[in-house]
């Protein structure tokens, strides 16, 4: 039987925007081309499903248009949503602008998936899942902040919490961000912010004093985007060198790497071994145009063989 990953951060809907270059302010951006489709949680969910977990939703799920793109999108993955609708608010969406080079930037807004409440989040934790999945987003809406802090600050048992610190993590309240790493077994984040955890813009010494924080069998990894990534437990602390793609897309990559690394974790592969299984996924994502582009294990198996035989 798969292991069973709970998902509890949200899901949005991404409008994504193919453009020239971000504007500058009081500027227009030249756009190519744009699309509407699930994203934020969507798609480490997707990526870890691919990779041979079977996936849950927990987070909010609203009603209106922007919801029902992500029911559908949830449908389509066979992924349930496991909460009570929510009927007072549509889904939260965010603008993405994916310039010539690849790079995304955003501008986000939450919605239904923004809001949870204790109750809610004890009774799906108490499932009996083999992983759980916490982003800062849920940390940052103000609609969730109070209800997360409240469940990670209590003695709920919980098997291995992986948490992704996020982009806002900076602006994250202290006593919610401190429960999170406290009960967390992994930590992913890039470097940023790996960097506003631990006063350090070194990626090997931002890994070792995360992953010292960690549980035994816990620890963490650091992304690197072009450069690779560093792994670590109390044990040792590797790099995972590049995988040489040219992307058209990186929405969604840093998904990709987390979703792909807890599934292989969860499959029996040692920490090395599903980093570097997550770094390939991650770098054939964004040779796709998507934010939910995470490959299948035989396309991840077949570049680490070319890899290995260059």
């Amino acid at each position: 039987m798969s292991a069973r990953l709970l998902q509890l951060s949200g899901v949005v809907v991404d409008l994504l925007y193919d453009v020239e270059a971000v504007p500058s302010a009081g500027e227009e951006a030249i756009v190519n081309g744009f699309s509407i489709t699930p994203g934020g949680g969507f798609n480490a969910m997707v990526a870890a499903k691919r990779a041979g977990m079977e996936v849950s939703y927990g987070g909010g799920l609203g009603t209106g248009p922007f919801a029902r793109t992500v029911r559908e999108g949830l449908n389509q993955q066979a992924i349930p949503f496991l909460r009570p609708q929510d009927t007072e608010r549509d889904q939260g969406c965010c603008t993405v602008m994916i310039d010539r080079s690849g790079e995304r930037t955003f501008v986000a807004s939450d919605g239904a998936e923004g809001h949870a409440t204790m109750e809610e989040i004890s009774k799906l934790t108490a499932l009996n899942f083999d992983w759980i999945l916490l982003s800062g987003y849920a940390l940052h809406y103000q609609g969730s902040c109070g209800a997360m802090q409240q469940w990670l600050q209590s003695d709920a048992p919980v098997a291995n919490l992986a948490f992704d610190p996020s982009p806002v993590v900076a602006a994250l309240p202290s006593d919610a961000l401190a429960a999170a790493c406290k009960k967390a077994t992994w930590i992913s984040a890039n470097v940023r912010e790996a960097a506003v955890l631990t006063g350090t813009t070194d990626a090997h010494e931002a890994a070792k004093t995360l992953a010292a924080k960690m549980p035994d069998h816990g620890g963490a990894v650091v992304r690197h985007g072009k450069h690779g990534c560093i792994i670590a437990t109390h044990d040792f602390c590797e790099s995972i060198a590049a995988f040489e793609v040219t992307p058209v897309d990186t929405n969604g990559a840093g998904d990709a790497h987390l979703g792909s690394f807890i599934a292989r974790l969860a499959a029996g592969d040692t920490p090395y071994q599903a980093a570097r299984y997550a770094y390939v996924a991650a770098a054939l994502a964004t040779t796709k145009r998507g934010p939910a582009t995470a490959p299948l294990p035989e396309e991840v198996f077949s570049a680490l063989n070319q890899k290995e035989a260059v």
